[in-house]
């Protein structure tokens, strides 16, 4: 492989994250914010590798006896295109050749992020598990993704919505579902969208498009699964799981409601419990 290809530092490890594969766990939880980072592994018993380049922070340690890594990915689908290709890297090729590895290796990535409802029934302070992501900017388009059978989904949005954009619907993990899922968490389809503002349909003082019309976006309903919230990483680990053999699911911290026009007086306490509600599942 040509070392423009994948660029390591000249300790070995992995340019942006600073990793090498024996400081990484196959449980991965991904968060978005760095301080985040310490929140989760304040709960860890011991700590054993930590490192920080720009705003990718990583800690290794133990929670009770099992081994988990953390991994700040900062904001966005670019920022989640960096992080995945490494991790994989760091499991799933020889670094010093670029070749890759005979033996595959799956990672489990859960993401502990936030994000806005956009439905009545989900209220601000609850604990959203996305079912499925909608990469509804279409960053995925990047990779070939003729392996991934979207064929039902386009079928559905372009007769029920008229939607004829390029869009595909990613599954979460179903083992990771199952673990994760329970009665004090809701479900449903996650909209991950490129950016916070015009992406999401809010405007400061500039004036959204139609692109992203939130009150055609709350319509989708697929496979009895409402279109419940927006974030902006989701669909793009999902997917990029997905073609990488990875298995991944996301955990959100409902902050705000843009339906009801609603935000969190106490975020700090919704992060915390939703980062005790994913330790305890593991």
């Amino acid at each position: 492989m040509d070392r423009s290809e994948l660029i390591l530092n000249k300790d070995g490890s992995v340019y942006h994250l600073k990793l090498k594969p024996e400081n990484l766990s196959s449980t991965v939880i991904l968060v978005g914010d760095p301080f985040r980072v310490d929140k989760v592994t304040k709960h860890f018993n011991n700590i054993e590798f930590k490192t920080q380049n720009r705003e990718f922070k990583s800690v290794t340690g133990f929670y009770k006896s099992k081994r988990i890594t953390v991994v700040s990915t900062g904001i966005g689908s670019s920022n989640i295109d960096i992080v995945l290709n490494e991790l994989d890297a760091l499991v799933n090729l020889n670094l010093e050749t670029g070749e890759v590895l005979n033996s595959k290796k799956s990672l489990n990535l859960i993401r502990i992020g936030t994000s806005g409802a956009i439905q009545n029934d989900v209220p601000v302070d609850s604990f959203l598990l996305s079912k499925m992501a909608i990469d509804i900017d279409g960053f995925m388009l990047n990779y070939d993704l003729s392996n991934i059978d979207n064929k039902s989904f386009t079928n559905y949005i372009s007769e029920k919505h008229q939607i004829q954009d390029q869009l595909y619907c990613y599954d979460c993990s179903s083992e990771l579902y199952n673990k994760f899922n329970s009665n004090d968490i809701n479900r449903g389809i996650t909209i991950t969208c490129g950016g916070f503002y015009g992406s999401q349909g809010r405007s400061i003082r500039l004036s959204a498009s139609h692109k992203n019309n939130l009150s055609e976006i709350k319509k989708i309903k697929y496979k009895n699964y409402n279109a419940t919230n927006l974030e902006m990483e989701t669909a793009i680990i999902y997917a990029m799981s997905e073609l990488l053999g990875h298995n991944a699911i996301s955990l959100n911290a409902i902050l705000a409601n843009r339906n009801l026009e609603e935000y969190s007086v106490k975020p700090e306490n919704t992060v915390e419990n939703l980062i005790e509600y994913t330790l305890s599942k593991l």
